[in-house]
């Protein structure tokens, strides 16, 4: 295969992975008070107070500073997916078995609400 299709095809693979909705999560209106809730008792250890990956325990590779132009410019699809099914090579584990499709959302709507 020629470089160039090998571009297309990969650039393909990456537009339906940001593309294809996560079974199951479906937007509802978020309840921010129970998603600070649930980022202080499953989130803060790794990310920090206020999301900037600095919290007590550290990986290596680092865990995701959620404040960043790099988090911040994904879809809240992709970032609900990440937080559903985890990261793979990294410390980010799967939360779809302790936290409910809603409850993803509303800790996202809660980490988007912390400053830049």
């Amino acid at each position: 295969m020629t470089t160039t299709r090998l571009s297309v095809i990969g650039a393909g693979l990456v537009i339906w992975w940001l593309a294809i909705p996560t079974a199951g999560l479906v937007a509802t209106e978020p309840d921010f008070g129970r998603g600070k809730k649930l980022y202080e008792k499953y989130c803060l250890a790794c990310h920090g107070p206020q999301g900037r990956g600095d919290g007590v325990t550290t990986f290596d590779p680092p865990v995701a500073d959620l404040t960043s132009s790099e988090v911040l410019m994904k879809p809240n699809s992709r970032l609900l997916r990440s937080i559903h099914e985890g990261r793979p090579n990294t410390a980010m584990d799967a939360w779809k078995s302790a936290l409910s499709d809603e409850a993803v959302q509303d800790v996202l709507a809660y980490v988007l609400t912390f400053p830049r």
